[in-house]
């Protein structure tokens, strides 16, 4: 069976299409991924069969899982790259991009995205690094080197049991 045609499993029948969300969420997409990549066919002597329910591949959530995918923008070679990658947990950016950043637009033109400031004209687009100060946990002082120093112990930390 193709993955555009009607399946002849009952419950197929029974439960019709899972439904598309109207707004795709980032949550949508990953589970879409999850969906196609788990529910990838399995050959048997009766035919291709969904290798994660048995049911006639594609089965109901490997068809949603593709709608979902092409309705954020992949295309049918990008999804099956996803399926022969084989991890459900690989990364599609959202929103997707096939072309990423638009190449006429400088660096220090584009808008900063939330929670980073903009990078600076001078950089490339990239990121000022600054040295973490270190901080010491209570109870140990640091030395001149900046190393801590644990203080010595005068007590049993538990009790003797003599």
């Amino acid at each position: 069976m193709r993955v555009g045609e009607q399946s002849t499993d009952p419950i197929d029948q029974v439960l019709g299409e899972v439904p598309m969300p109207a707004p795709l969420t980032p949550e949508d997409v990953r589970l879409a991924v999850r969906a196609v990549v788990v529910h990838t066919a399995e050959e048997w002597p009766t035919g291709p069969l969904c290798r994660n329910d048995g049911a006639s591949y594609p089965c109901r959530l490997h068809r949603w899982g593709r709608r979902v995918l092409e309705a954020h923008g992949l295309n049918e070679r990008q999804i099956e790259a996803l399926i022969r990658h084989g991890n459900p947990f690989v990364h599609v950016p959202f929103p997707f991009t096939a072309t990423g950043p638009s190449p006429a637009r400088p660096a220090a033109s584009r808008p900063a995205t939330a929670g980073y400031p903009a990078p600076p004209p001078g950089r490339a687009g990239l990121p000022t690094r600054h040295q973490a100060a270190r901080v010491a946990p209570p109870g140990v002082r640091p030395t001149a080197a900046g190393r801590p120093v644990t203080p010595p112990v005068t007590a049993p930390r538990w009790p003797r049991a003599s």
